[in-house]
């Protein structure tokens, strides 16, 4: 399947990601689907966006269902959003709270207000966290840091990606070879987030430190 999917992102990192997924997909059916979605979890920089469309692809050409894609696929995003809920857990309030408490421009107060609001809004955060790009992987963390229901974390996480996956196995099965335009459009929202993300912590920074100053 690799020779005929790959020519549009030869040579190109994303090239080598897609290569082995394929390689995986081939071998191990939507079980090698559901592992690189797991994996994917843990690693953002694996993209769900060129991931999924291949499952739907070869969906498209017989080699599984899509119910099976679509299944397996979200069984592997709960799996790797566990692995995550459980570092989040390990780590728990208290270690971040003595950490933010020895970082600069932090405190250990800040601890305490994100883990109030996400006691207020974690099922929505963990629920449309899934449709982000990078948060959907990160969201999992704090859920586990505040300990949210492990019911609670499997519904939100298990329906959000249910959603997700399917819409994008779906748009391999329709576009078929063309499936890497879904890539293009998804890697300008990515940067969009990270860009997003910068201003944010420019901005926390500057209010932070004039904050300090006027402490002073």
């Amino acid at each position: 399947m690799s020779a005929r999917i790959l020519p549009a992102l030869h040579g190109s990192w994303l090239g080598g990601i897609v290569d082995g997924v394929v390689s995986l997909v081939d071998l191990m059916g939507p079980l090698g689907v559901g592992i690189a979605i797991a994996l994917e979890n843990l690693f953002p920089p694996i993209p769900s966006e060129a991931v999924l469309p291949i499952a739907g692809l070869a969906a498209s050409r017989g080699s599984f269902g899509l119910v099976e894609a679509i299944a397996f696929a979200t069984a592997g995003s709960l799996v790797g959003a566990f692995a995550l809920y459980t570092i989040g857990a390990l780590v728990g309030v208290p270690r971040l709270r003595w950490l933010f408490a020895r970082i600069p421009l932090l405190d250990a107060d800040d601890i305490d207000r994100t883990v109030a609001w996400f006691q207020r809004h974690g099922r929505g955060a963990v629920f449309f966290g899934r449709f982000v790009p990078i948060f959907r992987s990160l969201i999992s963390i704090p859920a586990g840091v505040v300990r949210m229901p492990l019911w609670q974390f499997a519904l939100y996480t298990g329906l959000g990606s249910l959603i997700w996956n399917t819409v994008f196995v779906m748009l391999g099965w329709y576009l078929g070879e063309s499936w890497h335009i879904v890539e293009r459009y998804m890697d300008v929202a990515q940067n969009v987030v990270i860009a997003l993300v910068l201003v944010a912590v420019v901005v926390f920074v500057v209010v932070r430190v004039r904050a300090r100053r006027r402490e002073r």
